[in-house]
């Protein structure tokens, strides 16, 4: 949809040495997963968190929190990455220096061919040690038909989804290599994402604080549309194919 494209920002990102690109919930929405906000369909509006996604949980009911897990990663087997994924693939061929930092643990920037991500919030398709935190590897966990399998790295543990529950810190070297990018990209696009989780809604912030241009690309406003430079009231699945298409076309 080339009504999308602006040539005053678009000359912006082709030259930007910098770009970071920051995905939400929205962005995984689109190839069919369900958020956790939304009222009506979204994974809260069935199960309560403390019962499934805390280390409490996981503490008092280790096999009915990792069979939840499963049955949320069979569901992914089916779901295949949108346009929007691709697209963005294809622009870090065209901009070496792009950088995806996202919000959501689905592994489908990955699996689209994307490969500078930053899984600020995990990946539920890996598996780690409860207590170490060290990743097992899946030959590992399908050999163990154990709910769930035991760890291979400390006596008494589990292993569990590689995924930040509620409750637990973001892993350090993610957060700061994601505060490091923002401060340096010169253009952030933010795809999808309602601005509202912290700390990664600070992130476009502390980016145009430091001087960056900043995109938003979402179908609805968020608390983040007043900081924009630039404005695609467009999902991520229209906005990115037309981004990719105009920059590889030299617009």
């Amino acid at each position: 949809m080339t009504e999308l494209i602006d040539d005053r920002w678009l000359s912006e990102l082709a030259q930007a040495g910098h770009v970071l690109v920051l995905t939400g919930a929205g962005m995984s929405a689109e190839s069919g997963i369900s958020t956790f906000r939304d009222k009506r369909q979204g994974l809260w509006a069935k199960y309560r968190p403390e019962d499934l996604a805390t280390p409490e949980a996981f503490a008092a009911n280790p096999s009915h929190v990792w069979d939840w897990y499963q049955w949320r990663r069979e569901k992914l087997r089916d779901v295949q990455p949108h346009a929007g994924y691709f697209a963005l693939a294809e622009v870090e061929t065209l901009l070496p220096d792009l950088h995806i930092v996202t919000q959501n643990v689905d592994g489908l920037h990955r699996a689209s061919g994307s490969r500078q991500v930053i899984e600020l919030h995990g990946n539920i398709r890996r598996s780690i040690c409860s207590a170490t935190k060290r990743l097992i590897d899946d030959d590992w966990i399908t050999s163990h038909a154990d709910s769930p399998p035991p760890s291979p790295h400390a006596k008494g543990a589990y292993a569990r989804p590689d995924v930040v529950w509620f409750g637990e810190s973001l892993p350090e070297d993610a957060l700061n290599q994601a505060w490091r990018l923002a401060r340096q990209a010169d253009v952030i696009l933010s795809v999808g994402t309602s601005a509202l989780v912290q700390p990664a809604a600070s992130l476009p912030i502390i980016g145009v604080q430091a001087g960056a241009v900043l995109i938003e690309i979402n179908p609805e406003p968020t608390p983040l549309s007043a900081q924009a430079h630039h404005v695609l009231r467009a999902s991520a699945g229209t906005a990115l194919p037309a981004i990719a298409r105009a920059l590889a076309q030299g617009r």
